[in-house]
């Protein structure tokens, strides 16, 4: 399926980039419910200078041409922690990566992967696993189920042609990411209701909203928990000094205090739960632009998402406590005062949880208990080099 015509060049310097990112911008656009991003985010992504993943991470991007028009896009990159894990957990010694993956065609596609592919090999790597655009924690998958409805805030959304075009490529299925939607007007069943109410007579249980207040040390305790509780998890890489300072940064200006809990036990921090207003919303209404008064739209949204859907992208309980019955009790606990404030104080009337691993039974044990339902499924693919 070889086109002659087809040229693959190597991203280089900061033109190149904005060349990658628009070019990304353009596939997008052309897909029925996607949301326009900020510009400025997209680029300081990939930024070596910016984004602290380059810290841990060998990158190289490439444009593909056909007859001097760009047609397709793709990132080959090795993150050098993911080598150091197991390989039962899903990366480990000789694991590379693909992502940022747009294609005009499926001719496009096979010469992008196999761009990709090559990079990978020349670098030592014996396994490719994809698309994650860039790092594990930012946009894993490619998004196979759900795409008659927009994404919510930090997620991917693919044209249904890309599946077929990646399995044509013999990459075959590693893992799904699961979300669940949840209409959060309802009240959660009687026996969740339950199991809340036998923990707030628990003295040595406090469920409390970050403050916001002492935010650098809130947001190292949180990712520290992230840490321990994932740890054994399939894709997991744990977040660097300089990841945790850049996620600090970058999350303060849309967490809202009574959106975002922390669980203690005996003044002991052990559990949390992260909920982010669906600025999707926001941006689908200014198409990703922030001027001439994109940026009031936004902002106002900041201050009050009043309205705003909510999604759940993380929670945890530290690895101890996850095979007792405490540890669903602090996922309820944190889930239903969440409820509460994002409904009485915002008028939300829909959250989304995930990704979800789909063998991760005890979270799936809890999406079902509160009675949500899938909505959406992302893969990840792996493929032998």
């Amino acid at each position: 399926m070889a086109d002659q015509n087809i040229v693959i060049e190597a991203v280089e310097g900061k033109k190149g980039r904005a060349a990658f990112v628009d070019l990304g911008r353009e596939f997008a656009a052309r897909v029925e419910h996607t949301v326009p991003q900020i510009r400025s985010e997209q680029l300081e992504l990939i930024d070596p200078d910016k984004n602290p993943f380059f810290g841990h991470a060998s990158v190289q991007l490439f444009l593909a041409r056909r007859g001097g028009k760009p047609v397709g896009r793709i990132a080959a990159h090795i993150d050098h922690l993911a080598l150091e894990l197991p390989k039962e957990q899903g990366m480990g010694p000789g694991t590379g990566m693909f992502g940022y993956f747009d294609a005009e065609d499926e001719v496009v596609a096979q010469a992008l992967l196999a761009q990709a592919e090559e990079w990978l090999r020349e670098k030592g790597m014996t396994r490719v696993i994809g698309p994650i655009s860039l790092s594990i924690w930012e946009e894993p998958g490619l998004l196979v189920k759900g795409h008659d409805h927009s994404p919510m805030i930090m997620m991917g959304h693919d044209p249904a042609e890309y599946q077929p075009m990646i399995e044509g490529a013999g990459y075959t299925h590693a893992k799904s990411l699961l979300t669940y939607d949840l209409d959060i007007s309802n009240p959660f069943p009687r026996i969740v209701q339950r199991i809340v109410q036998s923990g707030e007579r628990n003295e040595r249980i406090r469920v409390r909203g970050v403050d916001k207040s002492r935010w650098a040390e809130e947001i190292r305790t949180v990712l520290e928990i992230l840490n321990d509780a994932w740890s054994t998890n399939w894709g997991f890489v744990p977040f660097t000094e300089a990841e945790i300072a850049y996620a600090a940064k970058k999350l303060k200006p849309v967490v809202r205090p009574e959106l975002n809990m922390i669980a203690e036990l005996d003044g002991r921090p052990v559990a949390f739960m992260v909920v982010l207003p669906d600025l999707n919303r926001v941006l689908k209404k200014v198409r990703g632009k922030l001027f001439p008064f994109g940026w009031f739209h936004l902002l106002r949204a900041l201050r009050k998402p009043t309205g705003l859907d909510m999604r759940v992208p993380l929670m945890g309980v530290l690895k101890e406590f996850q095979s007792s019955r405490l540890a669903s009790q602090l996922a309820f606990m944190m889930i239903s005062k969440i409820r509460d404030n994002a409904t009485g104080i915002y008028g939300s009337q829909r959250a989304e949880i995930g990704w979800i691993l789909d063998d991760n039974k005890g979270m799936v044990a809890i999406a079902d208990a509160i009675e949500s339902s899938i909505n959406r499924e992302y893969v990840i693919y792996e493929k032998q080099l």
